[in-house]
């Protein structure tokens, strides 16, 4: 992956020069400590859609975020290979059950997959479990105990709470 000079992200598998810099998105992100999240352009796109989304709900805006790029490297043209859609990769059935008519519209799958959070986190009031049952679904969790023992499931939430832990530490800081 690498950054034009106009700003738009390239991602390829034959890198050009050394201002590449090796992404997996089924990974845990770049260990790069000097990449500054907030110079991604694509990162920033959706942010509007995700402040509202996190007043809204009372869901903290990086996790949303952090949530939007594990499952679609905030793409919102993104489909899984089980038909998940958008930017929080909603399934058909789960976006129609959150009132979402439109599952491939930034904003109307933000709303969706921000109030599916907010419910898995109301129900198991933690985070990890939260997000597990957000990958694996409810009752995986609930027949578990706990986050189900699927690699997919174990690499989601440490990928989301990597990438949320990154958000906050982007944050200006205040000078009192």
């Amino acid at each position: 992956m690498s950054i034009a000079p106009n700003g738009t992200l390239i991602f390829t598998d034959t890198p050009k020069d050394e201002t590449y810099v090796q992404f997996d998105v089924n990974g845990p992100p770049p260990k790069k400590e000097h990449v500054k999240l907030k110079h991604f352009p694509l990162l920033n796109a959706w942010d509007d859609y995700i402040w509202n989304a996190s007043i809204t709900y009372g869901v903290p805006f990086e996790l949303i975020k952090a949530i939007c790029v594990a499952e679609s490297g905030m793409n919102p043209s993104a489909e899984s290979h089980v038909g998940a859609m958008g930017l929080m990769q909603l399934m058909p059935r789960t976006a129609e059950g959150l009132g979402v008519a439109d599952p491939w519209d930034p904003e109307q799958n933000i709303n969706g997959g921000t109030k599916y959070i907010k419910k898995m986190i109301d129900r198991f009031g933690d985070y990890e479990i939260a997000l597990a049952a957000y990958n694996a679904g409810p009752g995986n969790v609930k027949k578990y105990g706990g986050i189900p023992p699927f690699e997919e499931t174990e690499l989601y939430v440490k990928r989301v709470l990597e990438v949320y832990s990154l958000f906050l530490m982007e944050q200006p800081k205040l000078p009192f």
